[in-house]
């Protein structure tokens, strides 16, 4: 990209660099790392839409880290398991009409908001807010949400199960998992959107989709899309106790890996049961999982992992250790 540098008083070649940049963010200092544009000749920084945007991004999550606050995203998927539009949930709330809007696209909520989202992500809790506060919602679409709050609790064996198997895997958020606890609905979904995209999709091949999809969204957006770990084993990175995730996938009839034989070669094909779900991956998720999918659309096997060994966090990992987050700035992906 060429620009017009006021300082060389002529156009010329730009380059990204990476600095340590601080933003003021209520009230607290937050230091990011930042990618900025700069004059490749004399280094004078250019103003950069994308890239500011970016950096301003990380630096309210990073606030809503320190905060233990919710990220815009968890606060859209509480709003839309109850069925409710932004101005609707809002006014559930007796909050201003444009509040959940406000959230939802990157505002930072206060704390007193975010601890009443958090207790309403409960359905038994939704119904205890219903019965005990006067709600400014049609006899309609209070019905709407009692129907839904029953249907959720009806699959509470379902979810039961799901805490169970998140809890194995939960961890504090961290570098190691992306900032994120583990999130088995949006890995399956992840999976799933792989091996629909795929006409033969083996088992080695979406270990490195997997791990290039929530690195790459890191490197963008300060926060991993399922809150993996993954681990360096021989043939790349994989995630972390894979077995018990592909189990589990199986025996919900979520997706499963079939052993077919080639020419007397041995593979292990991804089989998926289900479409991919609607509402579990944001816009943003499918759309760097789309990016990852035709980067690696035409390599087998043997070349994605061969590729994922010149990744930085994979060979200045040792074997089996997990390989952090911090790394994906290193990624070569574009």
């Amino acid at each position: 990209m060429r620009k017009f540098c006021e300082e060389c008083g002529k156009e010329v070649e730009t380059k990204v660099i990476n600095k340590k940049e601080t933003y003021n963010v209520c009230g607290e200092p937050i230091e990011v790392d930042a990618q900025v544009l700069v004059c490749a000749e004399c280094g004078e920084e250019f103003y950069s839409e994308e890239l500011d945007n970016a950096t301003l991004l990380s630096a309210y999550n990073e606030y809503r880290r320190r905060h233990k606050l919710l990220f815009p995203e968890d606060i859209k998927k509480i709003r839309e398991q109850y069925g409710l539009s932004q101005r609707a949930f809002s006014r559930l709330l007796n909050w201003g009409d444009k509040t959940i809007c406000r959230y939802e696209n990157g505002s930072i909520q206060d704390k007193a908001h975010n601890s009443l989202l958090l207790f309403l992500r409960v359905p038994e809790n939704m119904e205890i807010y219903l019965m005990e506060n006067e709600v400014v919602l049609s006899r309609k679409q209070r019905d709407k949400l009692l129907e839904t709050i029953d249907r959720l609790e009806f699959d509470q064996a379902h979810q039961v199960e799901r805490k169970y198997l998140n809890l194995f895997f939960a961890r504090i958020p961290c570098e190691e998992n992306g900032y994120r606890t583990f999130d088995y609905d949006k890995f399956c979904a992840m999976v799933l959107f792989f091996a629909h995209k795929s006409t033969e999709l083996l088992k080695t091949k979406l270990m490195k989709l997997l791990n290039y999809s929530d690195m790459v969204f890191y490197k963008e957006n300060g926060i991993s899309i399922s809150g993996a770990r993954y681990a360096h084993l021989p043939y790349g990175p994989v995630p972390e106790n894979y077995d018990i995730l592909f189990g589990a996938m199986a025996a919900d009839h979520i997706a499963h890996i079939e052993v077919v034989y080639d020419n007397g070669y041995e593979k292990h094909q991804v089989i998926a049961e289900e479409d991919v779900p609607n509402g579990i991956l944001s816009e943003d998720e499918v759309a760097v999982l789309n990016r990852v999918y035709n980067k690696f659309a035409r390599f087998g096997s043997v070349e994605i992992s061969n590729y994922s060994h010149n990744e930085k966090g994979y060979y200045q990992t040792k074997p089996g250790e997990i390989i952090s987050y911090a790394y994906a700035k290193d990624i070569q992906f574009d």
